[in-house]
């Protein structure tokens, strides 16, 4: 019988990485420029030359695994369908009203204008109705205003839209008496999608923007899945496609499609689960996910093993240090990794301004790119600064030659000669810099929370992230720098081992005291968590599946709640009293004071998984692929000046051969430049784990 294969795909914002694996555990991979007109185009360029690779018939794969970042670009470029937003007579102005906060240079601008509503005034409506917050009708819903609103929608010719009523979280009735009264009057498939079904908890503005996201857009998503099922099945390939969601599992595309606002960090979410499965192989629980490709450089925390998860983010939101301010963005109520991104990748365009140095947020992108990848581009980079400096090798990124020359007379032009120093000077700053903006990321998910990172080892995903991990570990005191195999392509090698995941939740308002004090009171949240998980196991189309439990927790008066785990079986007293305890707990590393004030549940929530993800073993090439020589040596610009550098080969290393530093480790997809005063060595699995001189291992 002919073995399996998996393939995934994560399409980022300047490169798309393809990975292909086997029952042998062999791994393929190829990383193709990002075609942004249509994605699916270069996706499918990566997907023919792996299987061209591995000489693999398109009908032996058995499960394809996408991560993608279009639903977060649709939100962000505006490119979502028309859509018309309904909700409670009285709330009509509720998103032009929104959340505000002016941050950075934006507090000093005389002209700053208000960013406009997600939706117009012009689409939104409102009907008479209420449900007060314990989910008693107080004003029943008006149906002939109801039909009235429909109409009006009617001749808007929207392509979907989003209901959020008052307090339908606790009550759907009126929500869903609406939509169908809104769907009778629209053409048929147009979606009507309901809060209550979205994400049913309090919080009316963030509930609002998630439903609105979902209806703006589930389209664009439905669309773009549907065409890439079918231009796979073209090639051969017939396995059902999976989608990544924000928190880390995977999900049937029919429901990713309904479901797109949870896939918006889709492609960030894959590397951390990447680095968690990375750590786990050595046996390291604490780690800082550091993924840095073309456009982006993100950070994410595992602690225990696992990976952080937040329940609400921003989009698009601002903040120093790679922050997402609440009010900077649209704020999405949605299971997600917790992340901090900041717009410096390889790509990141370097320029001159008024006699200082910037770098970034603007990219190079796909097209043209660097100025050294010669297809047009005429600004310099962070990639053009490395290969001046010798990080890179001009034959060295998998199908691109590089150019130096390209690099230089573009740093000349627009760096060096307006600030008047020389080319490699201006190529150690715009390096020097990318560094620092990157350890912002870091700097937002460990010091500003309270978390010393010293004690955690930093692992490199993305194609520019080895290439600075080691400085950039430096900057933190960070000891141990863990560069997983085919590092390169990272994010979509994680897609590889996620697996089939959904999580529902309800809002569930009760004091703690009050559950542990009246006998059986536990019986309703035990009830609301059995319908959470039947409806869970629905979405996934499964009978069985393994269910965790967790509570949203928060002092009696105050507005955030920390989410705590439950342990599995029934809910009784001592479970919640536990629950309580980590609050408590949790509440003081947070925050440094220790309160012991009455709490309440805010929030019951199930997550539903079901494995599905690959467990075979990652086995490195044997030998160095294409020919290109083991080793040798390269001239580096290392701590102001350049020296003649030994370089290896990745997939030469043999396991247990020692690598110092200086040192440069070369492969396809990037390069790993190891610093003086390090030194590590590759284990079985093709993993390089250095250190630096005088720590313990």
């Amino acid at each position: 019988m002919d073995p399996t294969l998996t393939l995934a795909s994560d399409v980022g914002g300047t490169f798309t990485d393809v990975v292909l694996t086997g029952d042998d555990g062999r791994v393929h991979v190829a990383k193709t420029l990002t075609t942004p007109d249509d994605p699916t185009v270069g996706l499918l360029r990566g997907v023919e030359q792996v299987l061209a690779d591995a000489g693999a018939e398109p009908g032996r794969v058995e499960r394809f695994v996408h991560a993608t970042t279009l639903a977060t670009n649709v939100i962000l470029e505006r490119t979502g369908v028309p859509v018309a937003f309904v909700t409670t007579a009285g709330f009509r102005s509720m998103l032009a009203l929104g959340r505000q906060a002016r941050v950075e240079e934006e507090r000093y601008d005389l002209a700053y204008e208000r960013p406009e509503p997600p939706v117009p005034l012009s689409h939104t409506f409102a009907v008479p109705e209420r449900i007060a917050a314990d989910g008693e009708v107080v004003v029943p819903l008006d149906e002939e205003a109801a039909a009235q609103v429909a109409e009006d929608i009617a001749a808007l010719d929207v392509a979907a839209v989003a209901i959020c009523l008052l307090h339908s979280y606790v009550n759907p009735e009126h929500e869903q008496r609406l939509a169908d009264i809104v769907r009778n009057a629209l053409p048929v498939g147009t979606p009507v999608v309901t809060s209550s079904s979205v994400w049913p908890e309090l919080g009316e503005y963030e509930r609002a923007t998630t439903t609105l996201m979902s209806a703006y857009v589930g389209p664009v998503m439905a669309s773009y899945l549907e065409r890439l099922g079918a231009r796979l099945r073209d090639l051969g390939v017939t396995a059902p496609v999976h989608v990544m969601e924000s928190a880390g599992g995977v999900l049937p595309a029919a429901l990713a499609a309904s479901r797109a606002v949870y896939t918006i960090e889709s492609g960030p979410a894959a590397g951390v689960i990447a680095a968690a499965r990375e750590g786990a192989r050595r046996g390291l629980a604490d780690l800082i996910s550091f993924d840095m490709g073309g456009t982006t450089a993100k950070a994410g925390l595992v602690r225990g093993g696992r990976p952080g998860v937040t329940h609400e983010f921003q989009v698009g939101g601002k903040g120093s240090f790679g922050g997402r301010r609440p009010g900077t963005g649209v704020p999405i109520k949605v299971p997600a990794i917790d992340l901090a991104e900041v717009g410096s990748g390889g790509g990141s365009i370097a320029w001159a301004e008024a006699g200082t140095l910037r770098v970034g947020p603007r990219s190079a992108g796909a097209d043209p790119g660097p100025a050294c990848y010669g297809r047009g581009g005429a600004l310099p980079t962070v990639t053009d600064a490395d290969l001046v400096l010798g990080h890179l090798a001009p034959d060295g990124f998998g199908a691109f030659t590089l150019s130096e020359e390209r690099a230089r007379a573009a740093i000349a032009e627009h760096v060096a000669g307006p600030l008047g120093v020389d080319v490699v000077e201006a190529a150690a700053a715009i390096h020097d810099i990318a560094n620092a903006q990157m350890g912002a990321a870091v700097h937002v998910v460990t010091v500003r929370r309270g978390i010393d990172p010293r004690g955690f080892t930093l692992v490199a995903l993305g194609g520019a992230a080895p290439t600075h991990a080691a400085r950039l570990a430096e900057r933190f005191g960070i000891a141990r720098v863990l560069v997983p195999p085919h590092a390169g392509v990272g994010s979509a090698v994680g897609l590889l081992y996620a697996d089939l995941a959904i999580e529902r939740a309800r809002t569930f308002l009760a004091p703690v005291a009050g559950l542990l004090s009246r006998s059986g009171s536990v019986g309703g949240l035990e009830r609301v968590f059995d319908d959470l998980e039947r409806a869970a196991l629905d979405d996934l189309g499964a009978e069985e599946a393994v269910c965790v439990r967790s509570v949203g927790i928060r002092f009696i008066g105050q507005a955030h709640a920390f989410t705590v785990e439950l342990p599995s079986g029934p809910v009784t007293p001592e479970t919640l009293r536990r629950a309580a305890e980590e609050f408590y707990k949790r509440y003081q590393e947070s925050y440094g004071i220790d309160l012991r004030d009455p709490a309440e549940l805010t929030t019951a929530r199930v997550r539903v998984v079901l494995p599905a993800g690959s467990r075979e073993r990652v086995v490195p090439g044997a030998s160095p692929p294409g020919g290109r020589p083991a080793s040798g040596t390269r001239r580096v610009w290392l701590d102001g000046a350049f020296r003649d550098v030994p370089t290896r080969d990745r997939a030469a290393c043999a396991p247990g051969e020692e690598l110092a530093g200086p040192c440069v480790v070369t492969e396809p997809q990037c390069s790993l430049l190891i610093p003086p005063g390090w030194r590590g060595a590759a284990d079985d699995h093709g993993a390089l784990l250095i250190q630096r001189e005088g720590d313990p291992a």
